[in-house]
């Protein structure tokens, strides 16, 4: 059972690779984009978009960093984190 599991893993990783590979191939035509005050960058498609994802995910990280540095501190002082307030509970009146 877990060679099975192994074996599924190993082949979701790989079909994923391969689609990002084709999909890298057939997309190295030249793309233009604009930015302010008439300056571009041209690129391959493929690097524009890895570009725009890797940007993506390091707003992502940077906009997560104040919450793992409450939730950090908060364990040092062996206190509970602060949390959104908790929601009343709905009964149905039975």
């Amino acid at each position: 059972m877990k060679r099975l599991l192994w074996l599924l893993q190993w082949l979701l990783k790989a079909t994923i690779f391969f689609t990002l590979f084709a999909f890298a191939l057939n997309n190295q035509q030249e793309t233009r984009v604009n930015f302010f005050f008439s300056t571009y960058w041209s690129a391959p498609t493929v690097l524009v978009v890895l570009s725009a994802f890797t940007l993506g995910v390091v707003v992502g990280v940077l906009g997560m960093v104040p919450r793992w540095w409450r939730e950090r501190q908060a364990v040092k002082k062996n206190t509970p984190p602060v949390s959104p307030a908790p929601k009343p509970e709905v009964t149905d009146g039975a």
